[in-house]
């Protein structure tokens, strides 16, 4: 899997799987064990390299020093960087091929709020410039890398799989993109077989689960379940605009579950920030098979805003089995739709006409594709790390 660049974040945390990872410190060390797809043939610690998770520690050195170190061991079975319980507060740092970067449950990194701390660089080729200044260049992402192999990470990917994630942002907790209009459209990198399970997101000013606006590439096959969205903008949002061209098809979301909410549901065919002038007027963007099946929301403001693009309607858009809850003395429209189309079936309150409930009582509609993806289908190992205290 190649890799490009990482979204950032606010502050994340892993969750991992309980029966099968442990850590526990005593007077032999810390020890761990996870699963992964492959074991890595050297593995240290953040602490050996000076980190410190006290919430208050500025450990941007020290994850830099860690990788810069380990990257040596890429061609001799690959690195693991563990870090252990605390919050650890840090600046951007760079990744390595041959990869894994491992977070204990109880770790948590928070972004540094320093600018100092985020240099300003080139955009990707397939964006053509940045938005962060007047020279068209970017803040670097918390965790970022360009050109890697074999290391799980999100974007500009095929093949990937984010899960046991919980994630608090000022923007989008997962960013899906491809490219930025004429840029993305020549770069022809789509984004597919994307799994995102077990995800837990708040995001007071954005989305939870975000495909685009940058979709040029295209982003396809795209499956996520057992999400939970809190005090969050929107649910799962699909941005894009005339000029935009690519597509977003076949994404499918089931088992979500929603509390206080501005949209449960939010597309719109009108975020039209372009990358410059030099994008095609007539590049129009397909949107088609978004299916969101077992679903709840509590606590909303407004059920959808649903806004294709007029001539280039979104298509192949399906509810079921949803129910949404209003908040109360809300005063709008619970759902608002503009050139979309197809079904919904058992979904509360009544959609709108555009999303009549065309299979009363099915249950079929969006239903999730039972096949597995060949990310599903890896043979994971159990693998184990020992840290000896100092002595």
């Amino acid at each position: 899997m190649v890799m490009a660049v990482v979204f950032a974040v606010l502050l994340a945390t892993t969750k991992g799987v309980e029966s099968r990872k442990a850590w526990r410190e005593n007077a032999e060390g810390e020890y761990l064990e996870y699963c992964v797809i492959s074991c890595r043939a050297k593995s240290a610690s953040l602490t050996d390299f000076g980190g410190v998770g006290d919430g208050t520690t500025s450990n941007t050195k020290a994850f830099q020093e860690a990788i810069t170190y380990l990257s040596q061991y890429e061609s001799e079975g690959g690195s693991q960087l563990v870090v252990p319980p605390g919050k650890w507060i840090t600046g951007s740092f760079n990744l390595t091929s041959h990869f894994t970067l491992h977070l204990h449950k109880d770790a948590v990194l928070v972004a540094s709020q320093d600018e100092s701390e985020w240099p300003v660089i080139e955009p990707l080729p397939s964006y053509g410039r940045g938005r962060d200044n007047t020279e068209g260049g970017r803040f670097i992402s918390l965790i970022f890398g360009t050109n890697l192999t074999d290391v799980v990470i999100t974007d500009s990917c095929t093949n990937t799989r984010i899960e046991d994630c919980y994630i608090v942002s000022g923007d989008d907790c997962i960013a899906v993109k491809s490219g930025w209009d004429e840029y993305g459209i020549a770069f022809r990198m789509p984004t597919k077989q994307l799994v995102i399970r077990r995800l837990t997101c708040i995001s007071p000013f954005s989305a939870v689960i975000a495909l685009g606006s940058e979709m040029s590439g295209g982003i396809q096959v795209v499956r996520a379940e057992d999400i939970v969205a809190i005090n969050s903008e929107s649910g799962v949002r699909i941005k894009t605009a005339v000029g935009r061209g690519g597509f977003v098809k076949d994404i499918y979301v089931r088992g979500m579950t929603m509390k206080t909410m501005k949209w449960a549901f939010w597309m719109t065919g009108n975020y039209g920030c372009h990358a410059d002038n030099g994008y095609d007027p007539y590049a129009l963007p397909v949107i088609q098979n978004i299916n969101h099946h077992e679903m709840a929301a509590e606590n909303v403001t407004m059920a959808a805003e649903l806004e294709g693009i007029p001539g280039d309607p979104f298509t192949g858009i399906c509810k079921s089995n949803v129910t949404i809850t209003l908040a109360k003395n809300v005063k709008k429209l619970p759902w608002n739709c503009t050139d979309v189309a197809r079904i919904s079936s058992r979904v509360v309150p009544q959609p709108c006409e555009a999303l009549a409930d065309q299979v009363p009582g099915s249950v079929e509609a969006c239903n999730f594709p039972e096949e597995s993806l060949p990310i599903d289908n890896f043979q994971v190992q159990v693998c184990s790390y020992r840290r000896k205290p100092w002595r």
